[in-house]
């Protein structure tokens, strides 16, 4: 994308007038109308605890474990530009921004900036540090990774986000804050500011162009009316099954009649725990009512050498074109890792879908649905 280095400048100083923090809204984002008891689908969280005592780049030096880098101390960064980026590695929110994190990193490395990525867990399997090493792996992650799962960093951030930004100056100031998805040209304007503040000399060029695949590709917010659900009981908000969950106990349950838009049930024996609900039996199901261009499901096997095979269908057929990254066409698939898994991925026209996931061995854990 080519800009005119007077515009660019133009707009910089505009964004970066002084080392106040911002959260810049994308306006030509359209969002999907949610009423105020629903969680958004761009942007979820905890929280945070009281912060700690402590300043933000120096709580760097309390991450429990490093990826891709030596322990980094703020003394290591002074005279860098830093930009860290909270994530936990099933949230499909973090997933749509690492195509420019990434980006970002690599074509502003030699200028300056150091990409920071804090992995803050959400669910307990995410503090496995096997886990996060797969995800820094597979997802192409080459930058520092800071291992966050006691929270310390975050809550000397006072962060509350998946994902989350926060812009920091050659002086060890938080410059701007970006938490959730969108505004990338805006941020990396940003980027380019602090670097030419700290003496990168002119970096006017264009921004970064990215290639998004499967689960990196942004959501289709014009069509999207279904917000993300856990399936645990901790967090769940549209569990319909006959006679509610029976918590932390085997049962049996039955799906309902009729599933209203944003409605799921199990069907077939299950434990429901805070965070997942498992698979006792074989020949278990999930259904799920829902109206979105991808549905995806964060589930794994209980045991890690034991992977589950199920099949999944769209308003009782096999998805077809409709397939996600992680099925064929006939629906068919295997829970290897704990992850994010795409299941649904459909064409226009889209509309109100009865989803159903059959796990045709037990032993599964799932935990959230998000979609896009």
């Amino acid at each position: 994308m080519k800009i005119s280095k007077l515009l660019v400048l133009v707009v910089l100083t505009i964004a970066i007038a002084g080392p106040t923090a911002v959260f810049f809204k994308d306006s030509s984002l359209s969002q999907p109308a949610m009423s105020t008891e629903s969680r958004m689908p761009f942007l979820h969280g905890f929280a945070s605890p009281p912060p700690a005592a402590q300043s933000e780049l120096a709580s760097l030096e309390r991450a429990l474990e490093w990826i891709n880098s030596p322990p980094l101390k703020a003394s290591d960064l002074r005279g860098k530009v830093v930009l860290v980026d909270f994530w936990t590695y099933t949230c499909v929110n973090w997933l749509r921004t690492l195509p420019y994190v990434r980006a970002w990193a690599e074509k502003y490395r030699d200028r300056g900036l150091v990409v920071i990525g804090v992995h803050t867990p959400e669910f307990s399997f995410e503090k496995n540090l096997s886990n996060v090493r797969w995800a820094v792996k597979t997802m192409s992650i080459s930058y520092p990774v800071a291992i966050d799962s006691n929270y310390t960093i975050w809550r000397a951030f006072r962060n509350n986000y998946w994902p989350a930004l926060y812009f920091i100056d050659s002086q060890g100031r938080i410059r701007h804050q970006y938490f959730g998805e969108g505004a990338y040209d805006q941020s990396e304007m940003v980027i380019k500011r602090l670097l030419m503040e700290a003496g990168a000399g002119d970096i006017s060029d264009g921004l970064v162009s990215v290639d998004p695949q499967a689960l990196e590709v942004a959501a289709d917010w014009s069509t999207l009316r279904s917000p993300e659900d856990y399936v645990g009981y901790q967090r769940s908000q549209g569990f319909s099954s006959p006679g509610g969950a029976v918590l932390d106990k085997s049962h049996t349950y039955e799906r309902p009649a009729r599933l209203r838009l944003n409605e799921w049930a199990f069907k077939g024996d299950w434990t429901v725990r805070k965070e997942p609900a498992r698979l006792n039996k074989p020949d278990g199901s999930l259904v799920y009512r829902f109206h979105a261009r991808d549905l995806n499901l964060v589930m794994g096997p209980a045991a890690q050498e034991a992977p589950v095979k199920f099949r999944v269908t769209i308003d009782g057929q096999a998805p077809g074109a409709a397939r996600g990254t992680d099925i064929d066409e006939q629906g068919y698939g295997t829970v290897s890792e704990q992850r994010t898994y795409q299941l649904i991925r459909q064409p226009p026209p889209i509309a109100d879908r009865d989803f159903q996931i059959e796990f045709l061995n037990p032993g599964v854990e799932t935990f959230a649905f998000t979609f896009g």
